[in-house]
């Protein structure tokens, strides 16, 4: 998911908070996986993370434009 992505850059404030709180819970998920050495593909880590922080950045960026 990239940031010229239509789901990010489209998307409200609630919208977006739903989509990290979802990202969130799958990145919890996914770190029970590898604590109990069940993830496959640990790579899936990285890229959870990295969209947060796409999704983290528009919220802050809608915040702030908002007067």
């Amino acid at each position: 998911m990239k940031m010229s992505d239509p789901k990010i850059k489209d998307a409200t404030l609630v919208e977006l908070a739903a989509l990290s709180r979802d990202l969130r819970q799958e990145l919890f998920n996914l770190r029970l996986q590898q604590a109990s050495s069940q993830l496959e593909k640990p790579a899936r880590l990285r890229t959870i993370r990295r969209d947060i922080a796409r999704v983290e950045t528009r919220i802050s960026h809608l915040r702030n434009q908002a007067p």
